[in-house]
C-alpha cells in the first residue's frame, strides 16, 4: 500500500487529470452511478482538509502564518472585499441563479489545499501560497458572514448562522485534530510519511473530481448554456489569477506573482458542499464541476504567463 501511495504521489497530476476525464466519462456512460457517487462528496473534502493539515503540522502552520500582516490584508481582499462587491452587483442587477451565486461562493472560499503544490508546478514560491492558505482556512468562518447575509438564497440570519457554524466546526474540528496527531506523535513528519500523505491525498482528490465531475459530461452533450457556464469559469479563473499576478508584479513583488494568483483564482469551493442545503448543492453541482477545469489546467496555461511577467522589470512595466 507504502509503494501505492508513493507512486500516487510521484504521478499527482496524472491522478488528477485522469479524476477530470473519469468523472466526465462515468457521467455519459452511466449517470445513475455518478450522481449515486455524489454522497461521497463532502464527507472526502473534509477529509482533505484534514489530510492538508495533517500534512503541514504545527511548523507548517506556524511558517504559514509568518508575515502574517500582508496576508491578513490580501485574505480580506479575497475572501471579502471581492464577494462582498459581488454580491451586491448581483443583488442590485437581481441575479440568483446558479452562475451568480456560484461566483459568489467561489470568492468567499479560502485557497484550495493545493495551492503549494500548484505553485511549485507553475514555478512559484510555495510559501506565500502556503501562507495564504493557512490563513484563509482558518479566517473563512468569519469572512463568510457579511457574504452569506447578502445572498438570498441562504435564507433568513438563523439559517446564515447555522450554516457559518457548522463550518467553523467542520474546520476546528478536522484541522484540530490533525495538529493534534502531529504533536503527539501519532502520526510522523518524516518525508517518507509526507510523501504518502500526498498520494492520498491525491487519490481522495481524483475520487472527489469523479463525482463532483459527474454532472458535467451529460450537461456537455446536451450543449446549449452549459458551453457558456465553461467559458465564464474559465474567463473568472483565469482572470482573478492574471490580475492578481499584474497587481503582485507591480508592487515589486515578483516572488509573490505566481503564488498569489494561484490563490486567488483556484479556491476550495467544494468544502461549502458539506455545510450548504442539499437543494442548494444540486444547483452548484455543475458550476462546481465546470470550475475544475481551469483549476486544473493552471499549471499548464498559466506557468508561462507567471514566468513571463516574473522575468520583467517593474519600472519597465509601468513605462
Amino acid at each position: 500500500m507504502g509503494g501505492f501511495l508513493d507512486h500516487c504521489a510521484r504521478q499527482g497530476r496524472v491522478v488528477l487529470v485522469a479524476g477530470l476525464v473519469a468523472g466526465v466519462g462515468l457521467g455519459l456512460v452511466a449517470p445513475a452511478v455518478a450522481e449515486a457517487s455524489r454522497v461521497v462528496i463532502a464527507p472526502m473534502v473534509v477529509l482533505l482538509l484534514f489530510l492538508a493539515v495533517l500534512r503541514l503540522g504545527p511548523e507548517g502552520v506556524r511558517a504559514g502564518l509568518r508575515g502574517i500582516g500582508k496576508a491578513l490584508g490580501v485574505t480580506l481582499v479575497l475572501q471579502l472585499a471581492l464577494p462582498v462587491m459581488a454580491a451586491l452587483a448581483f443583488l442590485l442587477l437581481g441575479w440568483h441563479g446558479a452562475a451568480a451565486l456560484g461566483i459568489v461562493l467561489l470568492l468567499a472560499a479560502a485557497p484550495i489545499t493545493g495551492s503549494p503544490n500548484i505553485a511549485i508546478m507553475s514555478g512559484g514560491d510555495p510559501v506565500p501560497a502556503l501562507r495564504q492558505l493557512v490563513l484563509g482556512t482558518a479566517l473563512l468562518p468569519f469572512t463568510v458572514i457579511p457574504v452569506f447575509a447578502l445572498v438570498p438564497s441562504f435564507g433568513e440570519p438563523a439559517q446564515v448562522a447555522a450554516i457559518v457554524i457548522r463550518l467553523l466546526g467542520i474546520i476546528a474540528l478536522a484541522g484540530g485534530l490533525a495538529l493534534l496527531l502531529r504533536l503527539k506523535g501519532t502520526v510522523p513528519g518524516h518525508d517518507r510519511a509526507l510523501r504518502r500523505m500526498d498520494g492520498l491525498a491525491a487519490l481522495i482528490l481524483g475520487v472527489v473530481v469523479v463525482a463532483i465531475m459527474g454532472a458535467v459530461g451529460p450537461a456537455l452533450r446536451e450543449g446549449g448554456a452549459v458551453w457558456g457556464l465553461l467559458a465564464l469559469v474559465l474567463a473568472v479563473n483565469f482572470a482573478l489569477q492574471a490580475g492578481t499576478a499584474l497587481l503582485a508584479h507591480a508592487t515589486g513583488s515578483d516572488s509573490t506573482v505566481a503564488p498569489l494568483g494561484i490563490v486567488a483564482g483556484n479556491r476550495n469551493i467544494a468544502l461549502f458542499l458539506s455545510v450548504l442545503p442539499a437543494a442548494l448543492v444540486d444547483e452548484l453541482l455543475l458550476f462546481i464541476g465546470l470550475y475544475q477545469i481551469p483549476m486544473y489546467l493552471t499549471p499548464l496555461v498559466m506557468a508561462p504567463f507567471y514566468r513571463w511577467l516574473a522575468g520583467r522589470s517593474p519600472i519597465a512595466s509601468r513605462q
